[in-house]
């Protein structure tokens, strides 16, 4: 088959293309799992004001290299009402900006640094004891496939500049804007990551394969892409997190279509933003952005008062209650039966999250309709775990198998777990938030910061022990239970700093000393049940002895 094949064209853009949004995404979870926490930190503390909430929007999305993963965590702090609406959106158009940053890094040309890359992010993985120099060393590997997969781009189009077919499909495309604009959108949401389309892209308009036009055509599509993304995985959230999603919605890719639209009609120069269509391209998408977050700070209030009458609450259906995961029918097929109990841990484990993520907003503003939510969830809680231990007990009876026995009595242990878990938040927590706003007194600012920060760490436990017990994956499953020493360690440290404000005499500490203890109490139980859904995956890998987690990588 000869070089210009179509076929084998397709072949290597295609596997090229797969290997980047791969690297992209290796980038990015490598940056969550081993720095989730100090992220939420920034994200929420960078809410003073606007501008600096847009700039912690940027820095964020720089970090994880993708928008979408900040609109994620952005929309869980608006939803448990930590963050303004106001602040998020800021945030939003901030890391929009981060994103169109990160493509500028990641088309930079160094050959020598993709070797230094891949030594020192295998080395860091391979011979790292501690899980944030492994984290590292996925993210470095990740950066150097980056600029592999991209250079692969650059090699396989290499030899189609002069074929006739591809040069009349591209220039039809240079042509026609709004379909170069619809097939941008659509790729960036169909690969989940605008970073991964853009940079392919311009990598094809540098090859001169793709018409400047049809570049940025493609290029503001993907910006449209990239917020269709963040909406359609915040569906199922809080309103006041859709609406914040939906507004930077409107504004990215409002803006996008209506930048493509002055673009076609006023033709402007395109020489002024480089001199290589590349450059054209890449730095249009970049000054968009930065444009775009200019314009709308100064009037993100109304664009979310205007939106607010979009997006309402959805009006009373019929209500269908939650059925119970626990099948009879399935007492008889044991393997069914244990996927029956782990289906009901696991809607007891969202449940007891929702819990968690609610109750922290009633310390500093109680609500009787949350409050009265979080009950009745701990209620139902109570009777899907008595349920499910009778499930299991009875399975127990209707087989001999010792596998059998071994998996229902870990899903019994974790119902358990998770159970006296949902105790802590609505017994303890919700007890300690209503004597709180009782006694009209308050933490100190350093007190609520460090309730908040600690609060951000166990929620990020608690998803992060939901996504083990679904995947079962004994390295996610090794990185929770390092976790749980260090939460211990912060714990301690953070009774001792207010010890040591005590001995100082704050008023509000003193005033708070035991709302403020037992609820770092409390909390370190809630992250220690959701912990426990990792130990028998590591027991069964080797990881865990009889007293403490091998040290030995698995």
């Amino acid at each position: 088959m000869p070089e210009s094949s179509p076929l084998l064209f397709l072949l290597h853009v295609a596997g090229a293309a797969a290997l980047l949004i791969w690297a992209v995404r290796l980038v990015r979870t490598g940056v969550e799992r081993g720095w989730s926490v100090p992220l939420r930190r920034l994200l929420r503390r960078g809410a003073e004001n606007r501008l600096l909430a847009a700039l912690t929007g940027t820095g964020a999305a720089i970090v994880l290299q993708s928008s979408t993963a900040v609109a994620i965590l952005m929309a869980n702090f608006v939803a448990a009402g930590t963050l303004a609406g106001i602040a998020g959106l800021a945030i939003l158009l901030g890391a929009d900006l981060g994103s169109a940053i990160v493509a500028q890094i990641l088309l930079a040309r160094a050959d020598w640094l993709v070797p230094v890359l891949l030594v020192a992010g295998v080395g860091l993985f391979l011979k790292s004891n501690t899980r944030d120099y492994r984290m590292a060393g996925r993210v470095l590997i990740g950066l150097a496939l980056v600029f592999v997969s991209l250079a692969m781009i650059r090699t396989a189009t290499e030899p189609l500049r002069d074929s006739a077919g591809l040069v009349a499909a591209m220039k039809y495309l240079g042509g026609d804007p709004v379909t170069a604009f619809v097939i941008g959108a659509v790729f960036a949401w169909a690969v989940h990551s605008s970073v991964a389309a853009v940079l392919l892209f311009v990598t094809l308009a540098a090859q001169g394969v793709l018409p400047v036009t049809a570049g940025i055509a493609m290029v503001l599509g993907a910006n449209l892409g990239g917020a269709v993304i963040a909406f359609v995985l915040t569906l199922g959230s809080d309103i006041a997190a859709r609406r914040v999603v939906v507004a930077n919605l409107a504004l990215r890719g409002g803006g996008a279509a209506l930048a493509l639209l002055g673009l076609s009609v006023f033709a402007p120069p395109l020489d002024l933003l480089g001199g290589t269509p590349a450059r054209q391209v890449i730095n249009l998408h970049l000054a968009f952005n930065l444009v775009l977050a200019l314009l709308a700070l100064p009037v993100i209030g109304p664009v979310l008062k205007l939106v607010s009458r979009w997006v309402t609450p959805p009006a009373e259906v019929a209500n269908l209650s939650r059925i119970s995961a626990l099948d009879p029918a399935a007492l008889d097929h044991p393997d069914r039966a244990l996927a029956c109990a782990a289906r009901e841990v696991l809607q007891m484990g969202e449940g007891v999250e929702a819990m968690l993520r609610s109750v922290i907003g009633l310390y500093e503003d109680w609500n009787d309709t949350t409050a009265a939510a979080i009950r009745a969830k701990e209620t139902e809680l109570d009777k899907m775990h008595i349920a499910t231990k009778l499930y299991l007990a009875k399975l127990q009876r209707n087989s001999n198998d010792e596998d059998v026995a071994r998996r229902g009595l870990e899903l019994a242990d974790m119902a358990v777990n998770l159970e006296s878990a949902g105790n802590a938040i609505a017994d303890t927590m919700l007890g300690l938030a209503r004597r709180l706003d009782q006694s009209g007194a308050t933490f100190s600012d350093t007190g609520q910061r460090e309730i908040r920060d600690f609060h951000d760490r166990v929620l990020s436990n608690a998803q992060s022990g939901l996504n083990v017990l679904m995947t079962l994956n004994p390295d996610a499953a090794r990185a929770l239970v390092e976790e749980k020493d260090h939460v211990r360690d912060i714990e301690q440290r953070l009774q001792r700093s207010h010890l040591d404000r005590l001995k100082q005499g704050l008023t509000e500490s003193i005033e708070t000393s035991n709302i403020h203890q037992e609820t770092l109490r409390a909390l370190k139980q809630v992250n220690s049940a959701f912990t426990m859904i990792a130990y028998p995956i590591l027991s069964e890998t080797g990881d865990l002895l009889s007293s403490r987690l091998s040290r030995e990588k698995s």
